[in-house]
């Protein structure tokens, strides 16, 4: 009599991600969501700059009042038994407009070390301040005098760096005139720290400028 052959495991599907979630920019306070569409996504482990985050195994990742706290860099690992897929990373800004109408983004900083030429130099880390395609490629100022600042002026190893739509790049120590010269409608900044890479969300304020 022939030997009886067993069945063979059931393979499960890999986890297919679909309509991940982008950088956002959110106003304090504010209501917001991150979200991820899995075909075949058993379970869901959010992340916050690389750690898991307690409880948040959901498809969505709520925020019911949005903090300074909040920002940072947010992805959701997708599992299907054995199978585990990452989600892209998407940064989440969160910005405050001050009773003088200074504009203030808090983002989190990233430590990476680099450098290139003059400006920035030698850097520790840096944190960038940026917009999604869909809220416009970047910062519109309102007058050829809007002034970019850092949070701390006092810092000496800063470098503030800006680069506009067209091209135009601009570098200087803890403030820079834009536009400078009038090329660009709208630019993106970056902070390069040359050491002490600050590990909380660093804010950056722009006075005369259109968010």
């Amino acid at each position: 009599m022939g030997a009886v052959g067993s069945a063979s495991p059931q393979q499960t599907a890999v986890p297919e991600l679909r309509d991940e979630s982008a950088d956002q920019l959110v106003q304090l306070g504010e209501p917001f969501a991150f979200s991820v569409n899995a075909v075949d996504g058993g379970s869901y482990q959010w992340l916050r700059n690389g750690a898991a985050i307690a409880g948040q195994t959901n498809s969505t990742l709520t925020f019911e009042n949005t903090q300074i706290g909040d920002a940072g860099y947010y992805s959701c690992n997708v599992a299907n038994g054995a199978d585990i897929v990452p989600s892209i990373t998407a940064s989440l800004m969160v910005y405050t407009i001050t009773p003088d109408f200074l504009f203030v983004v808090f983002a989190q900083p990233i430590t990476s070390g680099g450098g290139s030429g003059t400006c920035p130099g030698p850097y520790a880390g840096y944190v960038n301040y940026t917009k999604t395609a869909a809220q416009g490629w970047g910062w519109k100022p309102d007058t050829n005098t809007t002034i970019h600042t850092a949070s701390d002026t006092t810092r000496t190893d800063t470098k503030i760096q800006y680069v506009g739509k067209k091209g135009d790049v601009g570098c200087n120590q803890t403030t820079v005139t834009v536009p400078d010269p009038t090329i660009s409608t709208a630019y993106r900044f970056t902070i390069f720290f040359t050491n002490n890479v600050p590990t909380t969300n660093y804010p950056i304020t722009l006075s005369g400028f259109n968010p």
